[in-house]
């Protein structure tokens, strides 16, 4: 029994030491090839080889301030998808970039015209006023809605009487009051308010959308006098009938007909904004005096001593203004 043991004993030891060479041997040879090797790049599907996108790109030059014609434009597949690229032509097609773009640049929104210029119409200008509580109808106008400006004009002390209030510009749109815009985009004092807590600011400006021919009319009075927003049903479309009054003469007189050359017809649009208004025509509503506007009697004095210009009428109120070495006297 015992010499048994012994032989197992001696066979273990045995194979202990042949497994034990057997393992020094494999790990002196060189690891095996792994059968399974990378696909090639070549062999990927082609999604995952170069992954593109759709981008309109400009097909020639576009210089700043000009329109977008959609032929000027094509959508090619890049690599890259730069924040704010169109997709599509037609979304990008109409639009105004604002610097100029190279033949192959990508067409983003950032370097096109934004903001409240595209909400104003051909002919149209947009045009900021004072605003307060009161001449916004209690802070309660809106971007978007409809207002009529109404305009007060006040005389001296002596002559109340002759003040006067009167609607100045009909049916106007709203594009900004205060903060607010029709825009959308926010504003940087409403985050502010925001952040510290505040009650939303008082209005502080109201932009309208108006007529280039009726700036000058608004711009004086504004300077001149108060002006008082109504707030008006956007569906009610009355306005004033032009044809009741006439129309205020100009502070640029148009230059003289040549004989043979035919009638000019009257000033309308950025012909009649750059002939301008003066205070006095839209106080006095274009009053002659002798035949000619009110401004145009102007005459240089001469030691000190002024006598009434001709013609005026005694009745009403008469108001001599002095501009240097010159006068004018005006009757309303």
């Amino acid at each position: 029994m015992i010499n048994l043991t012994k032989i197992v004993a001696a066979i273990l030891v045995l194979l202990a030491i042949a497994l034990g060479g057997y393992a020094w041997m494999l790990g002196r040879q060189a690891p095996p090839r792994t059968a399974v090797t990378t696909a090639p790049a070549s062999n990927q599907p082609q999604s995952q080889q170069a992954l593109t996108h759709p981008v309109v790109v400009a097909a020639k030059p576009l210089p700043a301030g000009q329109t977008i014609p959609a032929d000027a434009l094509r959508v090619e597949r890049l690599t890259v998808n730069p924040t704010g690229a169109f997709q599509d032509v037609a979304t990008a097609a109409g639009r105004v970039p604002v610097l100029d773009l190279s033949e192959g640049s990508p067409v983003m929104e950032n370097q096109l015209v934004s903001g409240l210029a595209l909400r104003v119409g051909e002919g149209e200008r947009a045009v900021a006023i004072k605003a307060d509580e009161i001449m916004g109808v209690g802070n309660k106008i809106q971007p978007g809605d409809f207002v009529d400006v109404f305009i007060t004009l006040k005389s001296d002390g002596k002559d109340v009487d002759r003040s006067q209030a009167r609607l100045l510009l009909s049916r106007k749109r709203v594009l900004a009051f205060g903060s607010a815009s029709v825009d959308g985009l926010p504003s940087n004092t409403a985050d502010k308010q925001q952040q510290q807590g505040q009650r939303s600011e008082t209005a502080r400006t109201a932009v309208l959308a108006i007529t280039v021919d009726d700036v000058n009319r608004l711009t004086i009075g504004d300077a001149t006098g108060r002006l008082i927003l109504a707030l008006r049903n956007p569906n009610d479309m009355a306005e004033p009938d032009s044809k009741l009054f006439a129309d205020l003469p100009s502070a640029l007189q148009p230059a003289s007909i040549r004989p043979g050359e035919p009638r000019r017809a009257p000033l309308e649009g950025l012909d009649r904004a750059q002939a301008g208004l003066t205070t006095v025509d839209l106080v006095t509503g274009g009053k002659t005096i002798a035949g000619r506007p009110a401004l145009t009697e102007a005459r240089a004095t001469s030691g000190g001593t002024r006598t009434p210009q001709p013609g005026i009428a005694r009745g009403g109120l008469q108001v001599e203004v002095i501009r240097g070495d010159r006068s004018e006297t005006m009757s309303y």
